[in-house]
């Protein structure tokens, strides 16, 4: 046993743990650690590439139909290509060709949500990249690598040099049929792609002026890729009339008319010189002659306005034209010939027509519709209204009113149900847009500005949003109060009869920052709060159109047994403070103390002017005057009445001297009791006309219960 397991001396004081200990083994779903990057197909850079790429693709269709404006009318009854425009062109498409490959290996290199995990949730997203690749060459690969090869490169630069007997017409059509067959699988790349993106994203635009764009863009592709064929197919019916008059003629012997007088490469030939002297198919296949039997139809037109022999940029803006043009009109403006493809492409122009005007036209216009739809949601709404109304015979101020209501709230939600969008999201996302939206405007009100930011968030959460408009009623005194109101923008008027006491009227303005309905929060706070809602003291009413955060009498609730920060001292001053009842009762309050002190005052100094009256009248009877404030504060002694009395009768005969003493001793006794006396039960009888109405103080909770016990 010793020799098998170490001993502690021998193990490390620290231990440590290697990479390989600690690395969970590899699940099988898991790619290697050296596997390339692989995307996911749901990333942003997948979806921006598929974007971009839908773009590039209808670019490309763009560009391919402009290989059939190569041919052109270089002379009398021959055909030339335009050689320096079939360069530009085919450096155009070596570019789209190079995205199309770039995409190829994008497709390579982004992983799939395998099929048989999409019973529940999203499903498993597969990274493996032998899986993808194997995926992807039996879905896929087959059709994108036809769209990508270069083959009109490949006729243009390689197979048509090679051909040395080949003549103009005979490129034209292998380069036309190259890119009609290669057109197709171009073509069926755009719709999966389209129908990818609406699956990652939801929709295809982001706006609807940009599905209204994009439906649009695939029309005029429809009228480009119509008018380049129209003018092949006239470059192709004008060479096949100088080819069968000039087969006539062969044929007659008339003339010797060889097909390669058809080509432009033999102007500089005599003998090609003289026979335009002396051959007839220039007359023939004159669109402007009446008389000759062959007949162009609905190409003629090319050829009447010399467009095949125009620069490229104003045949191709004719051909474009006709292609919108005929496409729009579902080719009803065609005259045609008896010619059988003539007619097949007519057909064909006028089903195509109608099939993209109901298709693209119609999801351009539901994409315009889109931004107008609460417009004309908002106005049924309001029609509605005004039919309502009218019906039930509402008075106008009423009609008014309702009008306003209506028409502030289109101006604050142009529309929108919020509490539908809120409903809808997971609550994490619900609380996050809460506070970017309330805590800025939370913080505004003092009283919240003293919370913390835990129990701001908690409010946040809590917080609905309300509109008034002026002269509606938010509550009336003496009913029951149901929310509390912060305001955030515009004013209210809040007003009190003191419970409808004649003499008593208290009104203030409510502003930003202010709140109403603090009934709700000291009704809240109260531990043996009851079922029935709080009376309102106050009568509040819209002064403006006001907007406000509003929480309701179970939220508060809900707040104070929850958060016990709500009952804290500091919150509870601030409360009173900022709170307009707490005010208005202590404005009642200094001003009924004031009254009581004016009135203690003048009465007072009434008292005080009858007894120095009264003294007054006493002294002037028996020659003497005294202070009226030296007798009411008991000053005057009997030595002093005595010495007094003696100084003042001197002059008499001592027989009176003894009698007027006493008589004045009684008598400032008598004043002075009377004052005492007075001083207790006098009552000023104008007195009742300085009353204040009481104010009852605001209740408040008490805070000595614990509220815990009682949850």
């Amino acid at each position: 046993m010793n020799s098998i397991l170490p001993s502690f001396r021998d193990l490390p004081s620290t231990p440590t743990f290697t990479a390989a200990a600690t690395r969970p083994p590899p699940s099988k779903a898991s790619a290697p650690t050296d596997s390339p990057l692989i995307f996911d197909p749901t990333s942003d850079i997948v979806s921006s590439w598929n974007h971009v790429f839908l773009i590039i693709c209808i670019m490309a269709l763009f560009i391919d139909p402009l290989y059939f404006f190569l041919p052109y009318i270089g002379g009398p009854a021959c055909l030339a290509s335009d050689a320096s425009m079939g360069v530009f062109i085919t450096v155009l498409r070596s570019m789209a060709d190079l995205l199309y490959l770039i995409n190829m290996l994008m497709k390579f290199r982004t992983g799939f949500i395998a099929p048989n995990s999409r019973v529940f949730g999203k499903g498993e997203l597969v990274m493996d990249a032998r899986e993808i690749a194997l995926r992807y060459l039996k879905k896929d690969f087959v059709i994108d690598l036809a769209a990508t090869l270069p083959l009109p490169q490949f006729v243009i630069w390689v197979l048509i040099p090679t051909t040395r007997n080949s003549m103009t017409d005979h490129a034209n059509n292998t380069i036309a049929l190259i890119v009609l067959l290669q057109y197709v699988p171009r073509l069926f790349i755009i719709f999966p792609l389209n129908n990818k993106i609406i699956k990652t994203n939801g929709i295809l635009a982001k706006t609807a002026w940009a599905g209204a764009a994009y439906n649009l863009l695939l029309y005029l592709l429809a009228s480009h890729v119509l008018g380049a064929i129209w003018y092949l197919c006239s470059i192709a019916r004008q060479f096949s009339c100088w080819n069968h008059e000039c087969a006539r003629e062969h044929a007659s012997r008339t003339v010797a008319c060889i097909p390669s007088f058809l080509d432009c490469n033999s102007l500089k030939k005599p003998e090609r010189a003289y026979w335009v002297n002396v051959t007839s198919v220039l007359t023939n296949c004159d669109v402007s002659n009446q008389e000759v039997d062959f007949r162009f139809g609905m190409f003629a037109a090319a050829f009447t306005n010399d467009v095949a022999s125009k620069n490229f940029v104003v045949k191709y803006l004719y051909c474009f034209w006709w292609g919108l043009r005929n496409l729009s009109s579902y080719g009803q403006n065609l005259n045609t010939s008896i010619y059988i493809w003539e007619n097949i492409f007519a057909i064909s122009i006028c089903l195509f027509g109608m099939v993209l005007f109901a298709l693209l036209i119609g999801n351009m216009q539901t994409s315009l519709q889109s931004m107008t739809v609460r417009i004309e949601e908002w106005r049924l709404k309001r029609r509605d209204t005004e039919e309502w109304m009218r019906h039930r015979q509402l008075p106008e101020d009423l009609q008014q009113r309702v009008r306003r209501f209506v028409q502030y709230k289109w101006l604050a939600t142009r529309g929108v149900d919020e509490e539908f969008i809120f409903k809808s999201l997971p609550l994490d996302l619900r609380r996050e847009i809460q506070r970017h939206l309330c805590l800025s405007l939370v913080r505004r009100v003092p009283f919240f500005s003293q919370m913390d930011d835990q129990l701001l968030d908690a409010m946040c959460e809590r917080l609905v949003s309300s509109l008034s408009t002026e002269g509606n009623y938010i509550v009336r005194e003496d009913e029951p109060v149901n929310e509390m109101l912060f305001i955030i923008r515009g004013q209210l008027e809040s007003s009190t009869t003191g419970g409808g006491r004649s003499g008593f009227f208290n009104s203030i303005t409510l502003r930003p920052g202010d709140f109403c309905g603090e009934e709700l929060l000291t009704w809240a706070l109260m531990p043996n709060s009851t079922l029935n809602l709080p009376l309102s003291t106050r009568t509040v009413r819209a002064v403006s159109e006001v907007e406000a955060f509003s929480l309701q009498a179970e939220d508060l609730q809900f707040f104070a047994h929850q958060f016990k920060r709500l009952q804290s001292k500091k919150l509870q001053h601030a409360f009173r403070y900022y709170s307009h009842q707490w005010r208005a009762w202590g404005a009642c309050f200094i001003q009924a103390a004031w009254r009581r002190f004016k009135k203690r005052k003048m009465a007072k100094e009434l008292m005080a002017r009858e007894n120095s009256f009264y003294y007054r009248t006493s002294g002037e009877e028996d020659g003497y005057y005294y202070n009226i404030e030296d007798v009411e504060e008991g000053s005057v002694d009997h030595q002093d009445m005595d010495s007094a009395e003696g100084t003042s009768t001197s002059g008499m005969g001592d027989s009176h001297n003894h009698p007027q003493l006493g008589a004045t001793v009684l008598a400032s006794r008598f004043a002075k009791n009377t004052m005492k006396g007075s001083a207790v039960t006098f009552v000023d009888p104008s007195a009742d006309a300085l009353k204040m109405p009481k104010m009852f103080k605001p209740k408040e909770p008490d805070f000595s219960v614990d509220r815990s016990k009682k949850v």
